[in-house]
């Protein structure tokens, strides 16, 4: 194959203006320049580009006359022989690289060239919101797939870092890298990651790696996510490290890591910040605060609702004066509620949400308390279940919480305590199927392995000789 994909200038121009449209759109530049004797044609998208560094470029090639050049492919390597150019051996190939952000030549003769120029526009690395830490590095991911990039590779100085790059879908070409240590990974779970990527048959991921993930596992109405969202680049080092796969996507803050289970979607980067011991606390904590927001509203309706059951040291917990609204509602209004100024807190500008915050969250509840729609107790245990739900560091993970908790109250409302234990052991049978990438969801706790179930509960010392986790199936185990 060879990079003369046209016969002359002017018919690489026409292909370009037919693809493009002749000055149809105002960010599309075509200029007629010179390499130094060399007339040659520049396509480019001026947001794309680093525009300062290209005219300082241009200002030493320029020449405004030109001879007959009979080896003209040479004399352009010999002008032309930095900037990263690569010779493009097909049109798509040729236009994938302009709308990349790349400098598109075409020679005299038809020689079509691209060149490395590109200042993808962006904001710079900051610390994400959802997953601050009280000490640590305060960067973070940004929109931009370089950066993102150098973030991870300045963490993990190895060669054995890999980063394969594709474009996904038909028309919006976006940019997906594929991460991780090439010594370390397991080969099958990195074979079927690009199986699931040759799958793709689509005209664009709009939505970015959310729109992936769905295709990746083919999610359907599963409300668990399959993959860890993560904005620092800590987080995913250290699971590249371990023998995970990481998937960058163009656009998107955040990088997705898998294979994953349900206790790596419940810990967090503080835990690892802190001394092993208050990171154990800390850890227990959490998933203390996981077990309540799922079970503790809908078995405390089950005692209000069945004093009979009710053990007499604790019957103070139930509801002590009437509503007229039946007890359910009044936890599913109060939920639905909640959701709702979350909401509103999203679409709210900032300098407005914590005043709407206040207005809504006190005097709504206070006002509803005083006329009677709802018990005193249904706003306090609502509201700690709230509370518990935030203290998921996996926001996807405390919605699916949400979920499955309305099931277990309705269940609960239903049937009673056969509703709540059965609704229970669906839960937790539901989880039990779920093998993404063939991982089982709940490991190590089903199936059951002790070492690594101790790893996952208490936070060891960094000192001692941890093994990489049994499902990533790393090739080598050991780490020290």
């Amino acid at each position: 194959m060879t990079n003369k994909l046209f016969t002359s200038l002017e018919e690489g121009r026409k292909f370009c203006e037919g693809q493009f449209g002749k000055g149809v759109s105002f960010d599309l530049v075509m200029q007629d320049v010179y390499i130094q004797e060399l007339p040659a044609l520049l396509i480019y998208v001026s947001g794309l580009v680093d525009n300062a560094n290209l005219t300082n470029m241009l200002v030493h090639l320029q020449h405004n006359h030109h001879d007959d050049i009979e080896e003209e492919e040479a004399y352009f390597y010999a002008h032309f022989n930095f900037q990263s150019i690569s010779p493009s051996l097909s049109t798509e190939k040729f236009l994938l690289g302009v709308l990349s952000g790349q400098v598109g030549i075409i020679t005299k003769s038809g020689y079509s060239y691209t060149t490395e120029f590109r200042n993808y526009p962006g904001r710079n690395p900051e610390e994400p919101d959802n997953e601050r830490v009280i000490r640590g590095s305060r960067d973070g991911f940004a929109e931009n797939i370089i950066i993102n990039a150098s973030l991870i590779r300045r963490r993990i100085r190895s060669p054995q870092l890999r980063f394969e790059l594709q474009q996904i879908s038909t028309l919006g070409r976006t940019d997906v890298a594929i991460c991780y240590m090439n010594e370390v990974v397991n080969q099958e779970h990195l074979e079927w990651v690009k199986k699931r990527f040759e799958q793709i048959h689509h005209d664009g991921l709009t939505m970015a790696d959310k729109s992936l993930e769905e295709w990746i596992f083919k999610q359907k109405f599963n409300p668990v996510p399959f993959v860890r969202y993560s904005e620092r680049p800590d987080i995913v080092a250290a699971h590249l490290l371990e023998g995970h796969i990481a998937i960058v996507v163009d656009t998107s803050p955040s990088v997705m890591l898998m294979p994953v289970t349900l206790f790596h979607l419940l810990s967090h980067a503080e835990e690892y910040r802190q001394a092993p011991l208050i990171g154990t606390v800390m850890k227990g904590l959490r998933y203390i605060a996981a077990f309540l927001s799922l079970f503790l509203l809908p078995f405390w309706y089950l005692m209000a609702t069945h004093p009979e059951i009710m053990p007499h040291h604790i019957s103070f917990i139930g509801v002590s004066e009437k509503s007229h609204v039946p007890l359910y509602l009044q936890l599913l209004l109060a939920d639905i509620g909640i959701e709702f100024l979350r909401i509103a807190a999203i679409h709210t500008p900032s300098p407005l949400s914590t005043a709407m915050g206040l207005i809504a969250g006190i005097m709504i509840g206070d006002i509803a308390i005083n006329v009677g729609l709802f018990t005193g107790e249904a706003i306090l245990y609502t509201a700690i279940t709230a509370l518990l739900t935030f203290a998921i560091p996996h926001y996807e993970l405390s919605i699916s919480m949400k979920v499955f908790r309305q099931l277990l109250l309705a269940a609960t409302a239903i049937f009673a305590a056969n509703g709540f234990f059965i609704a229970s052991f669906g839960i937790l049978l539901y989880l039990y199927s779920l093998r993404p990438m063939q991982i089982p969801y709940l490991w190590p706790l089903i199936p059951f392995f002790p070492k690594a179930f101790a790893r996952v509960m208490l936070r060891f010392p960094m000192a001692d000789d941890a093994l990489r986790p049994y499902i990533v199936g790393a090739k080598k185990r050991k780490r020290s």
